[in-house]
């Protein structure tokens, strides 16, 4: 933070308007309210010489004025347009606002790529999206659905996700909104939006209609091809008890416990946690060691209740926990009090947030490092292994994968798959990505086995001694 760049309220910019209290601020900016109404724009000299050098702004937009010891930058807003990190806004629901946000998006975008919008400032006044070159690497789709949902971690890809959590506004305008931003909206995706919209407006807008029969109509089980015993799992102690609530808990049984996922690099662990998060349409937020780690004592205890709060107001919701070793290490190795506290947060949070319909699915690479108080049931019920694919999960992905690809009958997929067995999923999918390229450019308009093979011969193995195991611990 930068102490010296704060202003006294009652500070006059170079136009003649006041300053206010401050409302938001960051490493060489700050946002400050006007005592006109408005708010203000207050930056370094670099970041304002970066952007007028990208040509995010044009020279002149900002102002200079002398303050302490500094030269800065400031832009005066009018009353009533927004001026704040993408993080801290959101969209109100309002088709022309937030239009105008999508607008500025693509903008900016087209203007200044390769550079993370997580962290930047949205200046509706002159449309603009200002990166603040301190964010995370989000993706731009990531970006745009956290703002669209208010902070929620989904991204726009998933329509119906985002379609849930905007009940203000229908599908046909979120359609165009997010359109709008430059990005492309799944046919079939928009297309089961608008049914829902129909059926709500049929029963006459019934405020609770619509997630009761989306959950209706989901009694249906997960897919996760390549993974059987891990499909089981979901189904039965996930999507079975959300689905069939009241069964269940006639019998006592309630939400869902938290559960871990371990295992090594590249087992799909994460593609896992994806396909059951896009399975139910739920909020997701998630914990990493990017979103909420930070050299200030007692800020990622402050972040990491921020992220539980989050998830619990928007309840029922999944809270995905990546590289849990980083924060949830055994309090008697030493890492200092600051970890002890940690540790801490997420034991007094994780039962509560359990109880308040929130999912928890942690994953780590690195079991033996966590500390055995997390690892006790009532905070983690379930410990679910994860490693490479034996060849029947294996050809079970390739069957999957290739039921709609038109393909020679002589491809042996049996030894396909015994070949590829023991590797991530991730090489299973190129390998047969691959071929499928290979035989296009080829000429071919069927795979084939001479394009396969040509492909697994280009995908030899990164690792060494994988395993063939997929468990329960």
């Amino acid at each position: 933070m930068i102490k010296d760049a704060w202003l006294p309220i009652g500070f006059s910019f170079p136009d003649g308007v006041h300053s206010g209290m401050t409302l938001h601020e960051g490493p060489g900016w700050q946002i400050v309210e006007t005592r006109e109404g408005g708010r203000a724009l207050v930056v370094r000299e670099e970041l304002e010489a970066r952007w007028t050098a990208s040509g995010l702004i044009s020279a002149g937009s900002f102002s200079p004025f002398s303050f302490g010891r500094g030269t800065f930058w400031c832009l005066v807003c009018d009353p009533g347009l927004a001026v704040a990190p993408v993080a801290e806004c959101g969209s109100s629901g309002d088709r022309d606002e937030t239009l105008a946000f999508a607008e500025a998006f693509r903008e900016t975008r087209g203007i200044e790529k390769g550079v993370s919008l997580r962290d930047a400032l949205y200046i509706e006044q002159i449309g603009r999206l200002l990166p603040t070159y301190t964010g995370d690497a989000w993706t731009d789709d990531k970006v745009f659905g956290c703002w669209l949902t208010g902070g929620v971690g989904v991204s726009v890809k998933s329509f119906a996700r985002v379609r849930q959590l905007m009940d203000l506004m229908s599908a046909d305008d979120l359609r165009e909104v997010v359109e709008a931003a430059g990005f492309e909206v799944d046919e079939s995706r928009w297309s089961e939006a608008i049914v829902e919209d129909q059926e709500e407006f049929d029963r006459g807008g019934d405020e609770d209609g619509p997630r009761q029969d989306v959950g209706e109509r989901r009694k249906r089980r997960l897919e996760l091809p390549g993974r059987p015993r891990l499909e089981t799992f979901f189904n039965e102690h996930i999507v079975e008890v959300i689905q069939d609530r009241e069964r269940y808990r006639a019998l006592g049984i309630g939400f869902p416990s938290a559960v871990v996922l371990h295992g090594p690099p590249g087992c799909g662990k994460t593609f896992a946690v994806e396909q059951l998060v896009e399975f139910l349409g739920w909020p997701v937020f998630q914990i990493d060691s990017s979103s909420v780690a930070s050299a200030y004592i007692h800020e990622t205890s402050r972040k990491i209740a921020k992220v539980f709060d989050k998830a619990i107001r928007n309840a029922p919701s999944v809270l995905v926990i990546d590289e849990m070793e980083a924060f949830l290490a055994d309090r008697d190795l030493g890492h200092g009090h600051h970890r002890v506290e940690e540790v801490a947060e997420f034991l007094r949070r994780i039962p509560d947030a359990v109880g308040r319909n929130v999912l928890i699915i942690a994953m780590t690479n690195r079991l033996d490092m966590i500390d055995p108080a997390i690892m006790r049931r009532g905070r983690f019920d379930h410990v679910i292994q994860v490693d490479y694919p034996g060849k029947e999960e294996v050809k079970s992905l390739i069957d999957k994968v290739l039921t709609d690809v038109p393909k020679e009958d002589d491809i042996d997929l049996e030894s396909l798959a015994k070949k590829l067995a023991g590797r991530p999923l991730s090489d299973v999918a190129f390998v047969l990505r691959e071929g499928a390229r290979l035989a296009a450019r080829a000429g071919r308009d069927k795979l084939d086995r001479e394009s396969l093979s040509a492909a697994l011969t280009s995908a030899p193995p990164r690792q060494s001694g994988f395993s063939r195991r997929i468990g329960f611990s």
